[in-house]
């Protein structure tokens, strides 16, 4: 493809939680497989090493903030009415969060505009007369309207929410997604997810275990952990493997990823050789497990919204139990884990929304003049 100047994406991430940046940094990678000269942006108010870490070289890093964050009580309680406030206050500063956001993407002067999931985005990038997608498993405001604050959000919020989301070109819904039935511009794919290579000989000799030792996979992700007790019973020939310092001292486990240091097995990698995962509702665990063919055993967050129609998925996908919060912190999670365990891995779902992303995002990267 000839062209004066390279296309420019501008990928805008929320500001809860670095699982939306992990969803848009497959397709980053994905759309610079199919472009190498292509200029990506990423605004977003995240660590800047994970960024580096995540994103394809040369991404250039803003660090913005262009939504609030949900405020969480550890990984599964979410603080409902502080979150009320936080929305109430930022909606209240519409216009000049409108304005500011407005301002920066004129500079930045994209081809096309790529948000999982802040709206202002989406309205300041239509009023530019830039080509601008949505792309999530959820909405602001489906989360927003469906759990218990919802009967108390401002009128403008959900209006400013509503017509964001309904505006752009597209909103990308990869299976599992909420319903989000409301929208006249979605378009489901399939899960996008981290797909690495099966391998749980590999990872058993990289770890220094026996071939009859069965691997897990902890990790909550969100604000805090879960603490399950430091004598935790576990079916026999069991081995923990957790991202998470706290964890993995408490319950003598294999410290894995970033925190264990160099030449320690990645998560990703762990979750696709591991033999089960212990985790919440989560979409990007969720996808990942289900593209690995891996049993999950989930502790329930209770009043998320997006919680049923993730659980409904990964249940029809891979073997899949559920204990309440209350069993794992009174460590009876042996014998449900053990059934994962004894079912085993199961054929993998492909993780196509990647793939599909790209072919749906390239026509308005290819046509800029």
């Amino acid at each position: 493809m000839s062209r004066s100047r390279p296309a420019h994406l501008v990928i805008a991430a929320t500001a809860h939680g670095y699982g939306h940046v992990a969803q848009v940094v497959a397709v980053a990678h994905g759309l610079r497989r199919r472009d190498p000269h292509l200029r990506l942006t990423l605004a977003a108010r995240v660590d800047p090493g994970f960024a580096r870490e995540r994103m394809p070289a040369g991404t250039t890093l803003l660090d913005l903030a262009l939504d609030v964050p949900l405020p969480m009580d550890g990984p599964l309680k979410v603080e409902w009415e502080a979150g009320l406030a936080a929305y109430t206050d930022f909606d209240a500063d519409h216009q000049a969060h409108l304005a500011a956001q407005r301002a920066w993407l004129a500079e930045s002067a994209p081809d096309m505009v790529l948000a999982d999931i802040p709206w202002l985005p989406l309205t300041a990038a239509r009023a530019l007369g830039i080509p601008a997608v949505g792309l999530c498993s959820l909405s602001w405001l489906d989360i927003l309207t469906e759990s218990p604050i919802g009967k108390k959000l401002p009128a403008s919020l959900v209006r400013h929410m509503h017509d964001a989301y309904a505006g752009a070109e597209r909103f990308l819904r990869p299976a599992p997604s909420m319903p989000m039935a409301w929208l006249p511009n979605a378009q489901d794919i399939g899960p996008i997810a981290d797909v690495r290579p099966r391998d749980p000989a590999g990872l058993r000799r990289r770890l220094g275990v026996g071939p009859d030792t069965r691997l897990v996979l902890m990790q909550f992700g969100g604000a805090g952990s879960l603490v399950p007790p430091a004598d935790l019973p576990l079916p026999p020939k069991t081995l923990l493997l957790t991202p998470v310092p706290q964890l993995a001292e408490r319950l003598g486990a294999v410290l894995i990823g970033p925190a264990a240091g160099p030449g320690a097995p990645a998560v990703a990698e762990v979750l696709a050789g591991c033999d089960a995962v212990i985790t919440k509702p989560g979409y990007g665990t969720f996808a990942e497990a289900a593209c690995h063919g891996v049993p999950v055993l989930s502790v329930p967050r209770g009043d998320w919204p997006e919680e049923p129609p993730l659980v409904t998925w990964l249940a029809q996908q891979v073997p899949f139990q559920s204990v309440p919060p209350a069993e794992l912190a009174a460590g009876r999670i042996a014998e449900p884990l053990a059934e994962l365990l004894a079912a085993g891995a199961v054929a993998p779902v492909p993780a196509t929304g990647v793939d599909e992303t790209v072919e749906l995002l390239w026509p308005w990267l290819s046509r800029r003049g």
